[in-house]
């Protein structure tokens, strides 16, 4: 099916009734929800996962012979295999649960970064990077000694991909870059970027929080050796997310916290570690976290990824048209290929009024730096606003931000 016949079967009304948040009035106004590149809503078929787990089978898991501690370690395990289907890794053992793309990037950063780098090392990062995606790899170039590399973005909020290309080198230890920038939407080529690190030695983490909601994920396609992402970006729970990390290297690689679970024997003189996943969870996990997850996945996957992408397409082009004709108003970020964001700013209007402003209209959208402060600054901006969408958003939420920036611009002139 084509993307445009794809767009054209899509039924985000029947999608949107899934919601039920959705279906309230938010200052009077039916609520106008665009703002899933913070956290995307959750259908009733994750709540009812959720719940039936917690009223029918909640205990710890492993090592549990009662009914229920096996019935949980069921519904979670069988979560890490709906994940490992998701990203089309090998094997479970590839597969660690975190709390989501932030904690899954500073383990990289603390138990695979940390112990190798040193004094003459790089890590090379990009311009369009969330904050999860610098601040860890900061933090190992100061314990370490190695360097941090930039490869620098243009005006469209692309990545300069010559000059990345450029900034690889034998020193290169490791390339962590965003699959989707969550400030502009830009699509980065990532599979690209990755053969182009393989071939220079450096390893390859992908911050996917952005990536999933929109597209399918091969991590063996790809090529990375790392790849992050949350669920609540997912239509999932908030505190859990996936590391997935190619088998061989999570082997490698000690733990990072210690603690109940991730442990084989402890003595007061020693302790061993447990076998992959397990080694790098510590305590008791976000059990109902990840069976909510996994019924995200079910749930997305029914839709069909794709056509909730030319969805999403049809109504980015949509807002973009709309967007483009309002006097006094920039789209920030205008790269070729976007996912379903739309990053802006309103002439005499600062971001976080503008908010306020649509919030009254009942059209939620964010406002501020959304953790990419170094894009902010290479636009020489504060802050944006940015509406994002989202499987169940429809023509007439379009419709709904254009009227209510009317509005603003009738008070700010």
């Amino acid at each position: 099916m084509s993307a445009v016949s794809a767009a054209a079967a899509f039924d985000a009304e029947r999608v949107r009734a899934d919601f039920p948040i959705l279906g309230q009035q938010v200052n009077g106004r039916p609520l106008v929800y665009l703002d899933s590149a913070a956290s995307g809503q959750r259908p009733l078929a994750v709540l009812r996962a959720v719940e039936r787990y917690e009223t029918h089978c909640h205990s710890n898991v492993h090592r549990g012979v009662h009914a229920l501690s096996q019935a949980a370690t069921e519904a979670f395990e069988g979560a890490r295999e709906r994940a490992r289907r998701f990203l089309n890794a090998r094997s479970t053992r590839e597969i660690v649960f975190v709390r989501g793309t932030t904690e899954a990037i500073n383990l990289v950063a603390q138990s695979f970064a940390r112990p190798r780098l040193g004094p003459g090392d790089e890590i090379l990062i990009t311009g369009l990077e969330h904050h999860a995606n610098i601040v860890p790899w900061q933090m190992v170039c100061a314990q370490s000694g190695c360097t941090l590399k930039v490869a620098p973005i243009d005006r469209r909020g692309e990545v300069e991909l010559d000059r990345l290309l450029g900034l690889l080198s034998a020193r290169t230890r490791l390339v962590a870059v965003a699959h989707v920038s969550n400030a502009l939407g830009t699509i980065v080529p990532v599979k690209r970027i990755a053969e182009a690190a393989h071939s220079c030695g450096a390893l390859v983490l992908l911050d996917g929080a952005q990536a999933v909601p929109h597209t399918a994920v091969d991590v063996r396609s790809l090529g990375c050796d790392f790849y992050a992402f949350s669920g609540h970006k997912l239509y999932g729970p908030t505190g859990i997310g996936v590391l997935y990390g190619r088998e061989e290297l999570l082997e490698e690689m000690p733990p990072w916290q210690g603690g109940g679970d991730m442990i084989r024997t402890v003595t007061f003189e020693k302790s061993t570690y447990n076998e992959l996943p397990w080694k790098f969870e510590a305590g008791t996990p976000n059990i109902s976290g990840a069976v909510g997850l996994a019924a995200a996945m079910d749930y997305l996957e029914s839709l069909g990824i794709e056509a909730v992408a030319a969805h999403e397409r049809r109504l980015l082009a949509l807002a973009t048209g709309e967007l483009e004709r309002i006097p006094g108003l920039e789209i920030i970020g205008t790269a070729t290929h976007k996912a379903a964001v739309l990053s802006f700013t309103l002439r005499g209007c600062h971001p976080h009024d503008l908010g306020t402003i649509l919030d009254t209209e009942g059209v939620a959208i964010r406002t501020g730096h959304h953790c990419a402060m170094p894009v902010m600054s290479f636009f020489d901006i504060p802050a944006t606003a940015r509406a994002s969408f989202g499987c169940y958003n429809t023509e007439a939420d379009v419709h709904a931000l254009v009227a209510a920036l009317g509005k603003a611009r009738e008070v700010f002139g």
